[in-house]
C-alpha cells in the first residue's frame, strides 16, 4: 500500500511514516505544503492521502478540492487539530472518506485507514457523536456555508487580509469580496470584522 502523507510539521510526518511501515509495511510518501503534495498525488496515485488540514496557505481542504478534480476517486483520510464538526462534515461533503482528530486515539487513524482503503468512510467515534448533534441543532451559524467559504472564513480568523487570501488562492480580490459577502448574508452580520470574530469563536483557528 502507498500512503501519502500531508502535514507541514516534519514530527508528526515522521512518527506517522512509523506508524505505516509498523502496521501496514507501507510505502510512504510525504509532502509539507498544498503544491508539493498535489504534485506527488498527480505523479505517484498513492492509495490514501492522509491530510492535516491546517496547512500554511491556503489550506488543507483547497488541497482536498484539488485532488478530487484530478481524481474523484482519491482516498482521503484527514487527520486534524480541527475536532469541531463544521470541519469534518465540510471535508466529507467536499470528498474526504474518513476523519480522525489528532487528540483521538491512534487506533482510530488505523481503522480510519483500513476502512477507507477498503472503501468505507470511517469518523472517529467522539466526533462522529457531536457531528449527530450538531446536524440536529439549530444552533451552529456555520452550517450553511460551503468549503471554500468555511476556507475564507478560517484565513480571516488567523488575521490575513483579502488581498493576502486572494494571493493563497489564486483567485481575483474581488472574488474573495464577494463571498464575504454572501458569508455576511448567510451569518446575518453586517461587517467583516464581525466575520473575523465568528472565524475566532466558532473555528478556533
Amino acid at each position: 500500500m502507498k500512503i501519502l502523507i500531508v502535514d507541514d510539521h516534519g514530527v508528526v510526518r515522521e512518527g506517522l511514516k512509523r506508524l505505516f511501515v509498523a502496521h501496514f509495511d507501507a510505502q510512504v510518501l510525504e509532502a509539507a505544503e498544498i503544491e508539493e503534495g498535489l504534485a506527488i498525488y498527480a505523479r505517484e496515485r498513492p492509495d490514501i492521502v492522509v491530510l492535516d488540514l491546517n496547512l500554511e496557505g491556503a489550506g488543507g481542504l483547497e488541497l482536498l478540492r484539488r485532488v478530487q478534480s484530478i481524481d474523484s476517486g482519491a482516498r482521503v483520510v484527514v487527520f486534524s487539530m480541527h475536532h469541531e464538526p463544521i470541519y469534518a462534515v465540510r471535508a466529507l461533503r467536499g470528498g474526504a472518506r474518513g476523519y480522525v482528530s489528532k487528540s483521538a486515539p491512534v487506533e482510530e487513524l488505523i481503522a480510519a485507514i483500513k476502512k477507507v482503503r477498503g472503501g468505507e468512510q470511517y469518523i472517529d467515534r467522539d466526533l462522529a457523536s457531536r457531528i449527530a448533534v450538531s446536524q440536529i441543532s439549530t444552533d451552529d451559524p456555520l452550517q450553511s456555508l460551503s468549503i471554500r467559504e468555511v476556507e475564507i472564513l478560517r484565513m480571516l480568523g488567523q488575521g490575513k487580509s483579502m488581498t493576502a487570501i486572494s494571493e493563497s488562492l489564486g483567485i481575483a480580490y474581488k472574488t474573495v469580496a464577494n463571498i464575504c459577502t454572501q458569508m455576511k448574508v448567510k451569518l446575518g452580520v453586517d461587517r467583516t470584522a464581525d466575520l473575523i470574530r465568528l472565524a475566532i469563536e466558532t473555528l478556533k483557528t
